[in-house]
């Protein structure tokens, strides 16, 4: 016998904060018609909103529902990744049960997918991935999951770290292979983006190079980026996050802006203020896509962050100044859709035939939700029930 469909009517929901309507998921699918008999599920009159995607998260360093991790000063990217491993030597819970935690709060706050980087040093090997790999397993059904490779203490800065990105791609615990400050940090930017772009087209996978870098040298690292990618073919397939030299391009911006859309590069941010957010609506104007994303949560570098994307909607709109609803409700759209295209997902619209992600919220409107960032009364991934008001189901 061919198997039943699964079918489910969510009634009386707004969608994007609209009329209120019955909404039938057919097989995890916005349908037009349950066909059958369905499985009813009473909204009450809540705001549907798309799920969202964290496009740059470090869920291996996180002191997420650990007792209190009190920090050192630090200096530079080099001092914060030696107090990584210091962490990651000296915490009793494994990185797998830590990052899964991380991972299933951020469910619970309306997260569909993420792209998560995991450090990969001679210090970590590859343990990392290896956690958020099957903390991922373990939530497959609530939870897309991209990994990246991530030389966080440097290539040149830490030899043997060049054959562990290797193995991690080739064995598949990495769908992606990053990068860090070729030229600032590493000192060595061709040598760190050679074997970066030669890992990924060796074994078809995608780039996802953190670029801090800001001014000259910044640029400079991102045309090196640019041009591997067009001789590559590989457009489409590569990220650079952060891009602080982006932000900061003044009256270079649509000039680079222009460069970076042409390539297929997509570009993320974690919005962290107002001088370093990515200028995402005038970047969409030359095709740039930008993501939004926690970047480190509780780890060593911060005490702060909470893998909420709504929150982090809510902290673009504040860093780009936004006080129109449009602009706001730009904001949560970006971390939502945008996202989205960033790892490769369709847009979970709330349209016909768009996957059935979405979070329920007591509100008036997107603009309200952006600012007031009111609890999420239920989470649905593929039209089934994932969390409700706060906890996994």
């Amino acid at each position: 016998m061919a198997e039943q469909s699964r079918t489910t009517v969510f009634r009386d929901l707004r969608p994007l904060g609209g009329d209120p309507v019955d909404l039938v998921v057919v097989d995890g699918t916005v349908a037009a018609d349950p066909g059958g008999q369905a499985t009813v599920v009473d909204c009450g009159g809540r705001i549907a909103l798309p799920t969202l995607v964290d496009a740059h998260i470090h869920p291996d360093k996180t002191t997420w529902g650990e007792p209190w991790h009190s920090r050192r000063p630090a200096q530079g990217i080099a001092g914060f990744g030696a107090q990584d491993a210091e962490l990651f030597r000296a915490s009793p819970t494994p990185v797998g049960v830590r990052a899964e935690r991380l991972m299933a709060h951020a469910v619970t706050r309306g997260t569909r997918a993420m792209r998560a980087h995991a450090d990969v040093a001679p210090v970590y090997g590859l343990a990392g991935l290896e956690g958020i790999r099957a903390a991922a397993g373990n939530l497959a059904h609530a939870l897309d999951v991209q990994t990246v490779a991530f030389p966080q203490h440097g290539v040149r800065r830490s030899p043997g770290t060049d054959r562990l990105l290797d193995e991690a791609v080739r064995t598949g615990l990495a769908d992606l292979v990053g990068g860090i400050d070729p030229e600032g940090f590493d000192g060595d930017p061709d040598g760190q983006l050679d074997l970066v772009f030669g890992i990924a087209d060796r074994h078809g996978v995608g780039v996802d190079i953190h670029l801090h870098d800001g001014g000259a040298p910044g640029v400079r690292t991102m045309e090196a980026i640019i041009e591997r990618t067009r001789a590559l073919d590989m457009g489409g397939s590569v990220t650079v996050s952060h891009a602080f030299c982006v932000a900061q391009a003044g009256d270079d911006l649509d000039r680079l802006a222009a460069r970076i859309g042409a390539a297929g590069i997509s570009l993320t941010t974690v919005a962290s203020d107002a001088a370093r957010v990515l200028p995402a609506a005038r970047l969409r104007e030359h095709g740039v896509r930008v993501g939004v994303g926690s970047d480190g949560v509780r780890d060593s570098w911060s005490p702060f962050g909470n893998a909420d994307m709504v929150h982090r909607a809510h902290m673009m709109a504040k860093a780009l100044r936004s006080r129109l609803d449009e602009e706001l409700c730009f904001a949560y759209l970006t971390a939502a859709h945008s996202g989205a295209e960033v790892v490769g997902l369709p847009a979970a619209d709330l349209a016909l035939g768009s996957p059935a992600d979405f979070l329920l919220v007591d509100g008036e409107c997107l603009p309200q939700v952006v600012v007031d960032l009111p609890e999420r009364w239920a989470v649905v991934r593929a039209g089934r029930v994932v969390a409700r008001e706060g906890r996994m189901v």
